[in-house]
């Protein structure tokens, strides 16, 4: 193995690229949405932003703990253990199935994200349908999560990402048939409910392809994958997953909502500042996909490393990717700042919408250089299965002064907040606070873990 930095970037990037086209297609999906809604309804726009940022933040937390998959399966696959390593897939589906069931119910009775928004009746109304639909999507999204996060732990990005572009494919026309009408078809318009529809189709359509892949590709014949059917619940193995995927989905949930939730609270301030906030996210959504994928990678790879009992070169591809990522971060940053204006255009052309928007883009390039850092610091501590310190440093940094901070500045609470730093602007501004201490902790985390903790013998 290559120990320089040209060699290990090398590394991360020819496993990088397939996971970023893939995780591209998915913001697709929420970009393509807001698109379309944007030019269809503010009002409706509203609602989307209500209701992508309580199932996103549903989502995440409960794909948290499946995703305990990836670093798991990532070492059995370093140490050789095939077997072993596809008997945790079946584990991860039954956990995926498990935790399913209480986030249905969260989305079928959202009051606790209905409280927090306190938005318009006709808003409410239009994000508890939307909801509802996505509740049955769900269990798929959880499903297709378990097979993704193994199948990237052993080193198959490519196969994922052509199940993801071909879903972008399909969920495209079909969120446009369903959000404006056919009315040659009569399929009636359905604004921001029809993306939710075409979400629910796509999402079952490819776990059913997943499902196809696992019994036909002769790659998974050393998993033990392609014969016989769904192996019973171990506890163990569940007991080992559900022991790293609670902290890994607690700090995803709090990474998550601590970004989701501020739409929550913006949507307080009216339509028009949670319309403009909602293209500020989906901008800085896309630009997460680059040191996204980078971390997805560098985890895969440091797993991988700990399982063949490399650990010198698991601890150089974490330094690396660190600094790689953070780098290529602060380039696309510094880019879309300058380019604000005009990528604010494409969204929409309300004038008042892109007032909204364009002061909160321009906070995005340091909110994006500390969240890649921070991402990249956590995805490699979770690849040596330490999950619950950063749990505990995103639960001070991003709830307590991101979202505590953000309410304390948007709503002048203590009375004493400059006009320039109140409303969305405020959120943002604790937001970016928040992500810099936490890329700090992870960064001080993942030193101490490399220097007294990369010897010990982890569990397999």
């Amino acid at each position: 193995m290559s120990s320089t930095f040209a060699g290990s970037t090398g590394r991360l990037v020819q496993l990088a690229w397939p996971v970023f086209l893939g995780q591209l297609s998915v913001v697709a999906f929420g970009t393509i949405d807001t698109l379309m809604v944007a030019r269809y309804s503010g009002t409706e726009l509203a609602a989307l932003a209500v209701g992508t940022s309580a199932y996103f933040t549903t989502f995440i937390g409960l794909m948290g703990v499946v995703l305990a998959i990836g670093p798991i399966a990532g070492q059995l696959y370093g140490a050789r253990k095939l077997d072993e390593a596809g008997r945790q897939l079946h584990q991860a589906i039954w956990v995926a199935g498990l935790v399913a069931l209480p986030g249905m119910a969260l989305l079928l009775l959202p009051e606790p994200y209905m409280a927090l928004a306190q938005v318009p009746p006709e808003i409410e109304g239009r994000a508890r349908i939307y909801l509802a639909l996505l509740a049955l999507a769900l269990p798929a999204s959880l499903l297709f999560s378990a097979w993704r996060g193994f199948t990237l732990a052993v080193s198959r990005p490519r196969v994922v990402m052509v199940l993801q572009l071909a879903a972008l494919a399909l969920k495209v026309p079909l969120s446009a048939a369903l959000v404006w009408g056919v009315p040659a078809l009569h399929v009636p318009s359905l604004g921001m409910v029809g993306c939710a529809a075409a979400t629910l189709v796509v999402m079952w359509l490819q776990v059913a392809a997943a499902w196809w892949i696992v019994r036909h590709d002769r790659f998974y014949d050393g998993f033990g994958l392609r014969t016989g059917g769904l192996r019973r619940p171990d506890r163990a193995s569940i007991g080992a997953l559900l022991r790293l995927g609670i902290p890994m989905g607690g700090g995803l949930l709090i990474e998550v909502s601590g970004f989701t939730m501020m739409a929550l609270f913006i949507a307080r301030l009216g339509t028009t500042p949670v319309a403009g906030h909602q293209i500020a996210v989906n901008m800085v959504s896309i630009l997460f996909m680059v040191p996204l994928a980078l971390a997805n990678a560098a985890s895969t790879l440091v797993a991988q490393r700990v399982g063949a009992r490399d650990l010198p070169d698991a601890r150089r591809l974490g330094w690396h990717a660190l600094v790689f990522g953070t780098g290529v971060a602060t380039v696309l940053g510094l880019v879309v700042f300058a380019l604000r204006e005009p990528i604010v255009g494409l969204y929409t052309g309300d004038a008042a919408v892109v007032a909204a928007a364009l002061p909160l883009l321009a906070w995005l390039a340091v909110f994006h250089i500390a969240d890649a850092a921070q991402t990249l610091a956590a995805f490699v501590l979770r690849a040596w299965r330490i999950a619950t310190g950063p749990m505990l440093i995103y639960a001070a940094s991003l709830w307590g002064v991101g979202l505590g901070g953000g309410y304390l500045l948007a709503f002048d609470v203590l009375g004493s907040t400059p006009g320039w730093a109140t409303g969305a602007r405020g959120y943002w501004i604790a937001s970016t606070t928040g992500l810099v201490l936490a890329s700090v902790g992870l960064t001080l985390l993942l030193a101490w873990v490399m220097r007294h903790k990369s010897r010990q013998t982890l569990a397999g």
